[in-house]
């Protein structure tokens, strides 16, 4: 059992305390074990030296006195063990906390402690540690099935008692964890390899071998029976044997972790990822629709402008709603009615942010209820979420919508809210081990042991009175303090006064301390009455989670209509302000903007300063590729992104940014935006470039939407305008996807010649005394050059190398003129005023060989006399 520490312990005398260390820290050898010791939760051995330096926290020792220095040792307060343990969890650490689990005071020898949870990424429970706008989900990712190859695919959200389950494409596996929210993974030993493979070397993903599995058959046996035959039918029919295997194992390693059986998970959820909207790695992080491109923030991105929701649980379900937009129609118009009921209600919306205020994270307290983890103040947040359901019906229940109907039939519980009021005080405790967690009146046998307790001031000042009286020692103190309990003191000069009865119980340096008969007895019947007191609360406070508990699903119920009622109610308030459009949706491959913008933009500009909207319009039948050209900072980029923000926007449910849009439904959006290299994998900027590209062409399909920007700018300009134009032929030809093809190479506006679905477009600039303005508009047909030396006075290179550029593109067109002319460099730089006579000057005809009097000769015929290069 403690084979695992013969180095660190090999020859040491340990004590009973220590062999119940060590087998704690035998049962989970490779996390890190906190055991609790008084106030403390204390390490030993290298797990110490371990948490000292992750955590900043002082490294001692015990026993110091033996001569190899004692044993390591680091500990922290046990009030505030949780945000050590989220440090150490973040660090990629396994913590196991071994508590005390009985009262020390009732203990006969050693206090017995045992392991009471296991904290890991996918696990972790202090809502202080988890991000409250981000899911925290542990999957499980299993052997791949079928041809072509799918692997089944679980995933818990454990507060949210959340389990979903289903096949993903092998290709698709990373983004979908990513999308999901993942934190931490498991999966078969004999898989290991080939997940990680899957995932690729930036996967930044906690990931945890299991080596004994429960057997399909078995697996199918615990899911009936936990949550009924309707367990294993999923989307498209009976749950493999692989999804069974995931829900359980997933089911047994949460359970594991908590040392619990955990009721409260929710029947899992079959769902298929073609179901909503594919949004690749590429294409989030292009779009910045969860955080920005340049400095990975949440600030600037789509869902910071999207979120303004008042609960934590409803910006989490805004965020689901982005990342997974939604492919069917009916689904989409009835949360496009609750927005535009939202919308056009103000008085109404505003009385309803107001009650949501009053709201917490009820969905993540009901978890903690449920693991045996809620505090007092948890279930005072419960209690005032509760509260806030009767404002928030009344203002909903009237809507001709869904959410209207679902606020009409919910109950909100009338009968545990009032027990909750009646029960907690105002404001609750941390910790169920404080006393004040009852109102008085909530429990008589509780009130009348407060009363004892309450008694001790009372007695104190009227037994100080009557001593003072009886020994004439004006000075005498009756006291209390936690070490020795109730005493009487009396300074040396009176120690003649005092009387016979007085029993010594400590001297001072100018006083001693007694106690009396009285005293005795009164301290005997208060401290009893204390523990007696704090038993009863602990007891009282164990039967209300248990009845908040048993409320569990019908709490869910709520947890969730609040959720989606944030979300819906934060959509609504941004379609108000910015003057959002409903979307018309359609079964054509079609996208037509009217006066579109681009959401974050338009709020980050500049006040004053107002966005240029556009027109836009794609069809696969029609217009399917547009050739975009323009000056670099003309704004391509932006009108790229706008078209396909708003069709993200459309299918998840939200009015956008335009005039009028109508929006054929999409099944995926892919985005090739900017120039990115991963060095790490050997991969140059093109060569990150041709994958992304290469990806493109495999999945797109006749319902995607494809935006590209600058394909083949990361090689020869011969080698660019090639592959730019085959993947441009391709897109046309063979997938006929709607497009947008952003290029500074203008010979692809050619492709609209003979190809009546390709057309050209462009961002239009003016040229005003050589500087130019850009006008963001977007117009037909194509531009005519790239302004890329204009834009380079903007960003302020310095004049001679401005001037230099002109001259070699200058020579560059010209040469285009004239084909047969070598295009191999650049034309040489011109040479200064006077370098014809500076080179006649420098010759000494008299000591040249014939063959350098040629080569001078050669030299002088490229010199004009003016200074300029010979053409």
């Amino acid at each position: 059992m403690e084979s695992g520490f013969e180095a660190q312990i090999e020859g040491r005398a340990l004590t009973p305390m220590m062999r119940q260390y060590l087998r704690a820290k035998a049962e989970n050898p490779s996390a890190l074990l906190m055991f609790r010791m008084g106030d403390f939760f204390e390490m030993f051995f290298e797990d110490a030296r371990i948490a000292a330096k992750e955590l900043g926290i002082m490294l001692t020792s015990r026993d110091k006195d033996r001569g190899d220095g004692g044993t390591p040792m680091a500990g922290v307060p046990h009030h505030a063990v949780g945000s050590y343990v989220a440090r150490l969890v973040d660090r990629g650490f396994t913590v196991a906390l071994c508590d005390q689990v009985e009262d020390p005071k009732k203990a006969k020898g050693l206090v017995k402690r045992e392991i009471t949870q296991l904290v890991t990424p996918g696990t972790l429970s202090d809502l202080d540690a988890l991000d409250p706008a981000a899911p925290s989900y542990v999957a499980f990712v299993g052997a791949a099935e079928g041809s072509p190859p799918v692997r089944p695919v679980g995933a818990l959200e454990l507060l949210a008692g959340e389990l979903l389950v289903t096949h993903c494409d092998e290709a698709l596996l990373a983004d979908e964890l990513r999308r999901l929210g993942v934190r931490e993974l498991l999966v078969p030993d004999a898989e290991r390899s080939a997940v990680e493979r899957l995932l690729g070397p930036e996967r930044q993903l906690p990931l945890r071998p299991l080596t004994s599995l429960v057997g399909p058959a078995a697996a199918r046996r615990a899911l009936a029976d936990r949550f009924g035959n309707e367990a294993l039918i999923g989307q498209d029919g009976p749950a493999s044997d692989g999804q069974a295997v995931a829900l359980v194992e997933l089911v047994r390693f949460a359970e594991a972790t908590q040392r619990r059986a955990l009721a409260h998970l929710m029947k899992p959820r079959a769902y298929r990822v073609a179901d909503t909207v594919i949004l690749d790695e590429t294409t989030r992080r292009n779009l910045e629709l969860t955080t920005t491109l340049l400095d990975n923030r949440r600030q600037g991105s789509l869902l910071w402008h999207l979120d303004r929701c008042r609960t934590a649980m409803g910006s989490r379900r805004l965020g689901q709603w982005l990342l997974f937009p939604l492919r069917e129609p009916a689904a989409i118009e009835e949360r496009l009615d609750a927005v535009q009921a939202l919308k056009d209600d103000r008085g109404g919306r505003e009385t309803i942010s107001r009650a949501l205020d009053g709201v917490r994270d009820l969905e993540r307290l009901l978890g903690r209820v449920a693991i045996g983890r809620a505090t007092p103040r948890d279930l005072g947040a419960v209690r005032g979420s509760l509260q806030q359901i009767p404002a928030l019906r009344a203002a909903l229940a009237e809507q001709r919508t869904a959410l209207g109907r679902r606020w009409r039939e919910l109950d909100p519980l009338p009968e545990l809210a009032a027990l909750l009021e009646r029960a907690l005080v105002d404001e609750p405790p941390l910790a169920c081990t404080e006393a004040g967690i009852f109102r008085p009146g909530y429990d008589a046998p509780l009130d009348e042991l407060a009363a004892t307790c309450g008694e001790g001031h009372g007695f104190l000042v009227d037994l100080e009175r009557r001593e003072r009286a009886r020994t004439g020692i004006h000075n005498l103190k009756v006291r209390f303090n936690k070490v020795f309990g109730y005493y009487i003191e009396v300074t040396k000069a009176n120690l003649a006064a005092v009387p016979s009865d007085y029993v010594r119980k400590q001297t001072l340096v100018n006083a001693e301390r007694y106690i009396t008969d009285e005293l005795k007895r009164f301290e005997d019947r208060v401290l009893n009455a204390d523990e007696r007191r704090k038993a009863r609360e602990l007891e009282l406070f164990a039967e209300l989670v248990d009845t908040v508990a048993a409320q569990g699903a019908r709490l869910r119920t709520i947890s969730r209509l609040l959720a989606e009622t944030d979300a819906l109610a934060s959509l609504a308030q941004v379609a108000d302000e910015g003057r959002y459009c409903r979307p018309e949706l359609v079964a054509e491959p079609v996208l037509a903007l009217e006066a579109s913008r681009h959401p974050v933009i338009e709020r980050l500009l500049p006040g004053g300063e107002r966005f240029v909207p556009n027109d836009l319009r794609l069809d696969a039948d029609g217009e399917q590729l547009v050739i975009l050209t323009g000056p670099n900072m003309a704004g391509k980029s932006t009108v790229m992104r706008q078209a396909a923000l708003v069709a993200i926007l459309a299918q998840m449910g939200s009015f956008v940014p335009a005039r009028t849009a109508r929006v054929g439904l999409c099944d995926r959006i892919f985005t090739r935006v900017g120039a990115a290299d991963n060095l790490g994998r050997g991969r140059s900027t093109f060569m990150v470039e041709m994958l992304e590209t290469a990806s493109i062409l495999r999945h797109a399909t006749r319902q995607s939407l494809v935006l590209l920007d600058e394909v083949g700018r990361g090689t020869s300009t011969f080698d660019g305008v090639s592959i730019a134009w085959a993947v441009a032929e391709e897109l046309h030809d063979r997938v006929g996807c709607r497009t947008l093809f952003a290029t500074h190479y203008h010979e692809l506006t050619a492709l609209a010649e003979g190809r009546a679905r390709i057309v050209n477009r462009s961002i239009a600039v003016q040229e005003r005394d050589g500087r130019v303005v850009f006008l963001r508009r977007l117009v037909d047909g194509p531009a005519n050059r790239s302004y890329g030396i204009q834009v380079a006075a903007l960003a302020g290179l310095p004049g001679g190398v401005l001037r230099r550029a002109r001259e070699v593109l200058g020579e560059l067109e010209r040469r285009q003129s004239h084909p047969g002319r070598s295009e191999a460099s650049p034309p040489a730089p011109a040479a200064p005023e006077g370098a014809l006579e500076a080179a006649l000057d420098a010759l000494d005809p008299l000591n040249l060989t014939p063959l350098q009097a040629l080569a001078a000769l050669d030299r002088l015929k490229t010199i004009r006399a003016d200074g300029a290069p010979k053409g």
